[in-house]
């Protein structure tokens, strides 16, 4: 079992910085943990994660270059440190546990993705 809980989330102006968090316990060695985000009327789009072998991220291009993940180990908890805020990266964002232990490459479709956390709203002002 793995719980994953998230938080960070806000209001933020265009250009600006928000960092979230993703604390998680129980099993989480062998597998991916993905960031994804849902607007309204949209489905669930891939934003990053970190492979479980090397712990390297792995982004959208939508998104590359602004967000950047992190990992501390000590308190089991991923962060989502996102740069130079845009309009159309409102919504609320998620973090997961892949499905697959030791997966072979990046984790990249929401389905391949079996715990989710309860998400956390990004609201970015024009």
């Amino acid at each position: 079992q793995v719980q994953l809980v998230e938080s960070g989330g806000g209001l933020v102006q265009a250009g600006g910085s928000l960092r979230l968090s993703c604390a998680y316990s129980g099993r989480t060695f062998g597998y991916d943990i993905g960031w994804f985000r849902q607007a309204p009327g949209k489905g669930r789009e891939f934003v990053g994660g970190t492979t479980w072998s090397s712990e390297t991220p792995y982004y959208a291009d939508s998104v590359k270059g602004r967000f950047a993940i992190s990992r501390d180990k000590a308190k089991n908890t991923d962060y989502l440190q996102m740069n130079s805020l845009k309009s159309e990266d409102t919504a609320v964002y998620y973090c997961a546990r892949s499905r697959e232990l030791i997966p072979a490459g990046e984790v990249r479709a929401h389905d391949e993705y079996d715990d989710w956390g309860q998400g956390t709203q990004v609201t970015v002002s024009s």
